[in-house]
């Protein structure tokens, strides 16, 4: 999948990704824009791939899970999915634009937004002007492993993206979220965070953008089953061994947002290539 280049410049500015890059050329990282229309447009064609990985990866659970991405041109507006459409079969036509309370403004109002769903993220759009995507889905493992309130252990390289302060728990459960309190007290558990287990309900993460809190999602999700699966190690009577505090910090310092950008092109490049409807990746 080829990054724009007619109206973007790729970004290749990353020492994460230069480090990881054998030769002259580094991975691009996020395009900067010069176009505002442009960029919206690339946006919301990656929270619409974003969408159909979460579908092929299996978080459909009914009508619960949602995205909510900041608008380039509108600070205090965003872009979020409707609610009873598949994940795999929403286009960007199909995606609804509202405001910091939730009401649409624009967009396509043919179906309605997830009221609940964009309340959980609203207030940590509010207090995080840095977090431009949110994601928050029932996915399998994060529902299991947030059965138990405890962070993710520091078991393997890539969990360490949540060493830290990076992942929270919010250990209260009341069922949807409907009241703004709720979603106040949301926000001040993630803190400055990357990543949250909500307690008995799922995961969130966040990212500076949809492509950063998507690869996010995927690997708090999967490390959830790893910890899960280990825990189950351990009771057959198997010793963990943990990635020591100095190892975690140096590499959760590489997963800077330009290299967790990259990391998601892959799905994006997967899914352009079997798209039933002809959806392509920018």
């Amino acid at each position: 999948m080829a990054l724009p280049t007619n109206d973007s410049t790729p970004n290749t500015k990353s020492s994460a990704l230069e480090a990881l890059s054998q030769g002259t050329t580094a991975l691009p990282g996020i395009p900067q824009f010069t176009d505002i229309e442009k960029q919206r447009a690339y946006m919301l064609n990656h929270m619409v791939g974003a969408f159909r990985v979460f579908a092929r990866q299996g978080f459909v659970e009914g009508l619960a899970g949602h995205i909510s991405l900041r608008d380039p041109e509108f600070p205090d507006r965003f872009w979020t999915n409707p609610l009873g459409l598949h994940f795999a079969l929403i286009t960007p036509s199909d995606l609804i634009l509202v405001n910091e309370e939730g009401i649409a403004v624009g967009g396509n109002t043919s179906r309605p937004a997830n009221k609940a769903g964009f309340l959980i993220h609203s207030a940590i759009h509010k207090i995080r002007p840095d977090v431009n995507a949110a994601c928050h889905f029932h996915s399998p493992y994060g529902k299991a492993w947030s059965a138990f309130a405890q962070p993710l252990e520091m078991l393997n390289q890539d969990v360490t993206a949540f060493y830290g302060a990076a992942q929270s728990v919010y250990g209260e459960f009341g069922g949807v979220v409907l009241k703004r309190e709720e979603s106040d007290a949301l926000a001040k558990s993630l803190g400055q965070g990357k990543g949250l287990i909500l307690r008995n309900h799922g995961l969130l993460t966040v990212g500076g953008t949809v492509d950063e809190a998507a690869y996010l999602f995927l690997l708090m999700e999967r490390s959830c089953q790893i910890q899960l699966a280990v825990d189950a190690a351990v009771a057959a009577g198997r010793k963990k061994v943990y990635v020591d505090d100095e190892s975690a910090k140096f590499t959760y310092e590489s997963s800077d947002p330009e290299s967790l950008f990259a990391e998601f092109q892959v799905y994006l490049q997967y899914e352009s290539a079997v798209s039933h409807d002809g959806y392509k990746a920018i």
